[in-house]
């Protein structure tokens, strides 16, 4: 089943539809055979094979070695000999490729270097430096190719040791090479001039020398580069003016030329370089200043030049805030040219703006107010003024107003053309603002302006003027969007009505944008209290929440049943999410109305998971009404039931986690009076099934629901036939580096909730699971909640949570459960792991469990433990109870934790998890009852002054820790 033929025939089914899944699954059941990975580089090697064909190998072998390369704890889960020939092959295979398979095997030759280089493939960088040709610019191309895809991955880093010495050791063997290489490409392009072939090869190649300078410079510049800088920058500089008609078409408006994509990687270099080695660059700075200047008063409009300026203006936007180079920005005359020539001509609306905003128009959104326009010519361009404003605030606003005045003035006269008031806004707005636009809003403004003013005389007309042009009503809900923290509470719930009635307005911009402000306002903070939210459900009319769901949900279904469509606008959704979280238990009478539109939605939207942030909001909005009604458990779980288990039979991957959650959170929340639902002890049996730990985002879940299971039904497992799959699943949370944390929990839902007496025979078992994964992978992680979960363990006794069953568990038991083992472990453990560990805590909830539970272990086990053992112990517990964290502590509001901030840009569908916020658990606290500072420290007070022998101990306690008693009054 690996030859080539078989497996190129399932990657051709897995191309079409109504094939896919049961080709997918074929190759999945044949990928752990030897000889898999091989025949998959082979298929994308053969000519003879169909361009789909190789790319569809190519994508699944990427996705191999994100899989199966290596695991957590880093051992291979490919056989030994594939591997081998993996690394023997790659490279060579990779560098003879076409274009649109180079990208997707050199990303698996990322994966594999963030693993294996240096220490695993030493001979890498060597391998690819042999590979440099002086004449072969095609085999050059891949080689620099293969190179950028190992270096790219250091640019997002934080600097360390074992970073430094990696990118030292890449330096030691290619930044010679990488130097001759790209004086050469420099040489042979002035050469090849009237070569367009040529000239375009040349030029991929220096693209890719370019990317890679900034690679290499990306964590500190080298001192060989500090060495070569002049001939460095000189080549940066050339190609920053570099022009050649041949490559360049004056025609094509979209498609980015190679010379502009080398521009633009240039000045991506340089702002690196003005951002991080101005010292180093000295008066070079000023040279590329001006000839920035130039090449953006020299490029066109057209939108294949976007990314370019956008780059250009970000790093005139860093010169603006240096004192010593923005001398030349100052001057009043200056700041009329740039604004005449640099910042018009990148604010004003295009022709192919408007294509976008009709023909593409969530693509519009998301890239102008999700801040995913980073690289537009419009928010460069207004970061820009803002920076110049930063130092000549009087005078760049005067400079600016005369043009919002000249522009609102065109469009009064003339009110057909009112690309003149939406230039006017945008330029008001950009030096209204203090500071950037952030996820919060506007948090200061500019007070020569008067935001509010210009609102009401200039702004609001276009909220309520049904003929005003889409775009100018944009402009006005964007305006209230952007300095919302600017109205006060009246004037926003004014603006309520003005902004819900766009949802009527047939224009997806306009109504989106009505739907993303609404969203944002619904999250603003009480700006008197930072801890509270401004808007809750008593501020709200029920019939206005009712009115904004229906609009919006019509919406939605507006769109047909095609689920990619219906799934395109993860704003409305996220609105559905943030009205339901304000209007709280408000609409209790419609929750099953709105859980069973929610759930058509699920249903529609899992023939094709197509957006993850849609689908996240779907499920969080599920919660939302959950959480609230849980008092309706019983009828909204039956509501609920078919949809869940839905997605579970049909194996939906990317709703699965979210199913087990919801699953979770309605058991706990489910009547201990009524029975546990049969449908949970039927899923028993696959939850404990190796098949469905094997997708990553499923194990958080998987070990929730079953928790919840126990948690609410024990009786389930008290044979050991019952017992020993929940084990090994502990036992297999337990031993991964990424999991073992839910090892730990887990692992305390069974030792509070099944019968010790049935326990008993596995005790010793599962200290010697925990002390062996100690001994063998160590981490801090795995240290640390080794001892959180022994010191809860020990402060159960004090909990006064009469849901928590003591079960026999308390400070003795510690004690026994570990010298289960060996006798005399303990000691070694107390002394050897947890002492050294105790002062190295920084969460307060673990901070807290340590001083109960450690008090309560020393106290009532002196005798075991010894004096020597605990004196140490109390002088840590001294030193972390007079901490300043534990003076500050302070309980945490579990509402507001939960639901002040649902903002995850980060969301995908794939290997992640993604946590449904609404509904998560809180961490345990076994003694959740000692709430503040007062009460930990009284407890240690407490616990202290019971013991017999105190006061010979603290005498004996060096003179630091003697003080620190009295400071805290325990003498």
């Amino acid at each position: 089943m690996t030859d080539i033929a078989s497996v190129s025939q399932l990657l051709a089914q897995s191309l079409s539809p109504s094939t896919a899944k049961l080709a997918e699954k074929s190759l999945r059941s044949v990928e752990d055979q030897q000889g898999f990975p091989s025949t998959l580089l082979h298929v994308v090697a053969a000519n003879d094979l169909s361009s789909s064909v190789r790319l569809a190998g190519s994508l699944y072998f990427k996705n191999l070695i994100k899989r199966k390369w290596i695991d957590e704890t880093g051992v291979y889960r490919l056989h030994p000999e594939d591997v081998k020939m993996i690394k023997a092959e790659i490279i060579s295979l990779m560098i003879q490729l076409p274009d649109s398979l180079q990208i997707q095997i050199g990303e698996a030759v990322s994966l594999i270097a963030e693993s294996e280089f240096p220490e695993l493939w030493p001979d890498l960088i060597e391998e690819l430096v042999k590979k440099l040709s002086p004449d072969d610019m095609h085999t050059n191309k891949g080689v620099l190719k293969v190179a950028h895809s190992i270096f790219k991955r250091w640019r997002p880093l934080f600097g360390s040791n074992e970073l430094y010495i990696e990118i030292n050791l890449v330096l030691s063997h290619f930044a010679q090479p990488f130097l001759e290489l790209l004086k050469m490409v420099d040489q042979l392009i002035d050469q090849n001039i009237s070569n367009k072939e040529n000239l375009k090869l040349l030029l991929d190649n220096m693209l890719l020398l370019v990317k890679i300078y900034y690679d290499l410079n990306c964590q500190d510049i080298p001192e060989f580069f500090e060495d070569h800088l002049q001939e460095g920058m000189a080549v940066i500089h050339k190609y920053l003016k570099y022009s050649n008609p041949l490559l360049e078409d004056p025609n094509e408006a979209e498609q980015i030329d190679i010379v502009t994509q080398v521009k633009t990687s240039c000045c991506e270099l340089i702002q690196l370089y003005t951002t991080r080695y101005q010292e180093e660059l000295g008066s070079i700075i000023t040279e590329f200043i001006r000839t920035i200047w130039d090449l953006l008063s020299s490029i066109g409009t057209q939108p294949k030049y976007d990314i370019l300026a956008s780059k250009a203006l970000q790093f005139l936007t860093i010169i603006a805030s240096l004192e010593q180079y923005n001398s030349t920005l100052k001057s009043e005359k200056a700041l009329e040219e740039i604004t005449e020539k640099i910042i018009l001509p990148n604010v004003m609306i295009r022709e192919s703006d408007e294509e976008l905003f009709e023909d593409d128009p969530i693509e519009y959104t998301r890239r102008d107010l999700e801040g995913s326009d980073s690289d537009t010519r419009r928010r460069a361009s207004t970061d820009f003024l803002r920076a110049l404003k930063e130092n000549k605030e009087q005078d760049v606003t005067q400079v600016v107003m005369n043009y919002v005045n000249h522009y609102l003035a065109s469009f009064q006269s003339n009110p057909t053309n009112w690309k003149s008031k939406d230039l006017a806004i945008c330029l008001f707005s950009s030096i209204a603002a203090k500071g950037s636009i952030t996820n919060a809003g506007i948090t200061s403004t500019n007070l020569l302006v008067d935001v509010v003013e210009f609102f009401s005389q200039y702004v609001a007309q276009d909220l309520v003027n049904e003929t005003s042009h889409p775009i100018l009503k944009v402009d006005a809900i964007k305006y209230i969007f952007t300095f919302r923290n600017q109205l006060t509470k009246q004037q926003l719930i004014e603006a309520f009505p003005l902004l819900s009635s766009h949802f009527q307005d047939d224009n997806y911009v306009v109504y989106t944008y009505a739907a993303i402000t609404i969203e944002k306002i619904l999250s603003l903070r009480n700006p008197s209290s930072h801890q509270q939210l401004l808007f809750s459900k008593t501020d709200i009319p029920v019939p206005v929440f009712n009115n904004l769901l229906t609009n919006l949900f019509r919406l939605m279904f507006g769109k047909g049943e095609s689920p990619e469509k219906l799934a395109e606008n993860e704003f409305l959704m996220k609105c559905v999410m943030r009205i339901l979280l304000t209007a709280e238990d408000s609409l209790s009478e419609k929750a099953p109305q709105l859980l069973q539109q929610l759930m058509k939605i699920v249903d529609i939207i899992g023939r094709n998971p197509s957006n993850p942030k849609f689908s996240h909001y779907t499920f969080e909005s599920i919660c939302v009404l959950i959480r609230y009604n849980n008092n309706q458990i019983i009828e909204i779980f039956d509501l609920l039931k078919p949809c869940m288990l839905s997605i579970l039979a049909q194996d939906i991957h990317e709703f699965i986690p979210y199913a087990f959650q919801i699953l979770s959170y309605c058991l706990e929340v489910y009547p201990k009076s009524s029975e546990m639902p049969p449908e949970y002890e039927q899923l028993i049996k696959p939850l404990c099934s190796p098949a469905v730990w094997e997708l990553r985002a499923n194990i958080p879940a998987i070990e929730r629901l079953l928790a919840a299971i126990i948690k609410f039904k024990p009786s389930l497992f008290i044979s050991a036939t019952s017992l020993t799959p929940i084990l090994g699943v502990f036992q297999k949370l337990v031993s991964s580096k990424l999991n073992d944390h839910l090892g730990f929990d887990f692992l305390e839902t069974i030792l509070l909730s099944i019968d010790m007496s049935c326990l008993e025979p596995f005790l010793k078992e599962v200290a010697m699971i925990l002390l062996s994964r100690l001994q063998t992978v160590r981490t801090d992680k795995f240290v640390k909640r080794f001892i959180v979960f022994l010191s809860s363990i020990a402060a159960l006794p004090t909990s006064s949570d009469p849901c928590l069953k003591r079960n026999g568990l308390d400070s003795s038991f510690v004690i026994k459960f570990i010298e289960s083992v060996q006798p005399g472990v303990f000691q070694q453990i107390l002394m050897g792991v947890i002492v050294p560990t105790i002062e190295s805590f920084n969460n307060l909830l673990d901070k807290k469990i340590l001083i109960v539970g450690l008090s309560s272990l020393i106290t009532e086990n002196a005798q075991v433990i010894g004096q020597d053992a605990f004196k140490l112990v109390l002088s840590k517990l001294l030193k972390i109870t007079a901490s300043d964290s534990i003076r500050n502590y302070k309980d945490f509001n579990e509402n507001l934790e939960l639901l002040l901030e649902l903002e995850n840009d980060e969301l995908s569908f794939g290997s992640s998890f993604n946590k449904l916020n609404t509904i998560q658990q809180k961490p345990f606290d076994p003694v959740k009852e000692i709430s503040s500072k007062e009460m930990i420290l009284a407890y240690l007070q407490s616990k202290l002054a019971s013991f017999p022998n105190i006061q010979n101990v603290l005498l004996n306690l060096d003179q630091p820790e003697q003080e620190l008693a009295r400071s805290l009054r325990i003498v």
